[in-house]
């Protein structure tokens, strides 16, 4: 049955994206990592809510409908048939809970941007993008069951590329992903930023040592 989640990139994809990597930065002293993480939270204050949805759901359904099930009045093993099937309802509401488009029905926008800002801050981290000689690293991560596109930057272009310029890479990545193309998105959001990097910080003359891997980071 279906989750709603979106498949990796293909070989080929992969390819256009690395290729894209490299020709934006043969123009800057910038690193750009661009990575898709499965999910940046598990949201399972969403199955809860989901559970307890279809256990009230169905337990009121029962007590509405009492005197086709119980016509000969309350005792213990009607109770416990009861109590039983409510609580069946939760296990089985906080599964479909665990669907990506359940979880993003019952998960606000602003919780999931939290989670994503998070994975990103420690993606940066743990892929070594605070390491480049300048402090010029450059993350740009999607995360596929929130849907949502986070551009993260060292503290060195803090100050030489506003937050606006960074809000339209990723609606470029954004819009294209609406489309379901997922690697066309994330090329036309390395080649933004290339652009803005050029600018803010060029490569030296003979100086330009490619200091991180130019390949997708793909986590689950």
């Amino acid at each position: 049955m279906a989750t709603g989640k979106q498949p990796a990139l293909t070989d080929g994809e992969r390819a256009r994206v690395e290729a894209a990597v490299q020709a934006a930065e043969q123009h800057t002293s910038a690193e750009i990592v661009p990575m898709i993480v499965g999910r940046s939270g598990f949201y399972r204050e969403a199955h809860h809510r989901v559970g307890l949805l279809s256990a009230v759901l169905v337990l009121t359904a029962l007590l509405t409908i009492e005197t086709a099930w119980l016509p000969w009045g309350w005792h213990a093993s009607n109770a416990l048939w009861l109590l039983s099937v409510t609580m069946l309802a939760y296990v089985f509401g906080s599964w479909i809970g665990t669907w990506y488009p359940v979880l993003r029905l019952f998960t606000s926008r602003e919780r999931m941007r939290q989670k994503v800002q998070l994975r990103a801050e420690r993606a940066f981290a743990q892929h070594g993008l605070a390491r480049t000689r300048e402090r010029t690293g450059l993350l740009l991560m999607v995360s596929l069951l929130e849907r949502q596109v986070y551009v993260l930057a060292d503290y060195s272009l803090h100050g030489r590329i506003s937050d606006e310029q960074w809000q339209k890479v990723v609606a470029v990545v954004a819009e294209h992903m609406k489309g379901g193309d997922l690697a066309g998105g994330l090329c036309r959001g390395i080649e933004a930023s290339g652009i803005l990097l050029a600018s803010a910080c060029p490569p030296r003359a003979g100086d330009n040592p490619n200091e991180l891997s130019n390949a997708v980071i793909q986590d689950p």
